[in-house]
């Protein structure tokens, strides 16, 4: 994961509801089981001069980073390189995903100058290439789509060289939202499956599996110039063959990019890991990927959706232009 910016959580009208559980749904839950990480999760801790610059720019900012509360292995290597990953519309989402850290409950009014001020942090920041990610908003009548659209605007206007990555909820039951997000042009849509679909009901029981492909499918349809990407977790108790049937799901819609990461378990709350995905099955699934079509596949035990976005981009840029044969 690439640094993650949550303009919104030093909200002071988030204050008052600071006691409230992060996560009232799992709250009664019974604790589940923490297996022992292996020593391929392990990675070093982050202070490098760089990593310290960027920490200063986030402080001096007033940003609070996701990275840091939820402890990504990766932020020492993301923070190093100034890469950026903006959380918009709050800190509060309408979903609860067994895997998810993310607070849930009623979410606050959209903040309407946050646009222009992740637009500001991006100039300052001096980033190539963002990635804007965000809670579901169900509550809202488009769920979102057009505070996106408007961010991604902001960023034109105030770095038109940064190269955009958007990733973004379902859209569930919101007619015409893709269509006002695609229309503000990102660089890369990524919608994340997250896992096979029998785990749906246990995992992500808000969502629906073959909504998020055709959302995707729909995307190359109003916008074949836009790179589309999708990532899941592995080691949530999903067998071998529904990974490959997934991979064939993406294909079909036309996907460019797979995501494939280890799932680490947020709290004793939330869906235990069944297991621990080795290495080796991380490479076979990526020469898997890279055999059925997809433009770029990234399998490891720390691959998350927005690692190494900006390099990834100027991969799949390069893919397609030998692809095409230019």
């Amino acid at each position: 994961m690439a640094v993650v910016l949550d303009l919104l959580n030093d909200d002071p009208r988030k204050k008052a509801g600071a006691d409230a559980p992060r996560h009232p749904e799992k709250a009664h839950r019974p604790d589940s089981p923490v297996l022992r990480k292996p020593d391929w999760i392990r990675v070093k801790a982050p202070g490098s001069p760089k990593w310290a610059e960027t920490h200063r720019i986030v402080k001096e900012n007033g940003l609070v980073t996701v990275c840091e509360e939820a402890g990504c292995p990766n932020i020492g290597e993301c923070w190093e390189k100034k890469h950026a990953t903006f959380m918009i519309m709050g800190d509060t989402c309408t979903r609860a995903c067994a895997f998810c850290n993310v607070k849930t409950g009623m979410p606050g009014a959209l903040d309407p100058h946050e646009p222009a001020h992740i637009g500001e942090a991006v100039a300052k920041l001096g980033l190539s290439h963002v990635v804007i990610t965000s809670v579901d908003r169900d509550d809202l009548a488009d769920g979102g789509a057009e505070h996106f659209a408007q961010v991604i605007r902001a960023i034109r206007a105030s770095s038109p060289r940064t190269t955009i990555e958007i990733l973004t909820p379902d859209f569930l039951r919101k007619e015409g939202a893709l269509e006002i997000v695609v229309a503000a042009r990102p660089d890369v849509f990524n919608h994340n499956l997250e896992t096979v679909p029998s785990k749906y009901l246990k995992v992500r029981p808000g969502a629906r599996y073959f909504h998020s492909i055709r959302l995707l499918q729909r995307v190359k349809e109003l916008d074949a110039t836009i790179f589309t990407k999708s990532g899941i977790m592995v080691g949530l108790g999903e067998e071998r063959n529904e990974v490959l049937q997934l991979m064939d799901d993406l294909r079909s819609a036309d996907v460019d990019f797979i995501t494939i990461g280890q799932y680490l378990q947020p709290t004793r709350k939330h869906h235990p890991v069944i297991r621990f995905v080795t290495p080796e099955e991380f490479t076979s699934f990526e020469s898997v990927a890279t055999a059925k079509g997809f433009l770029l596949a990234s399998a490891s035990p720390l691959t998350r959706s927005s690692h190494h976005a900006g390099e990834d981009f100027a991969r799949l840029k390069a893919a397609r232009l030998a692809k095409s044969g230019g």
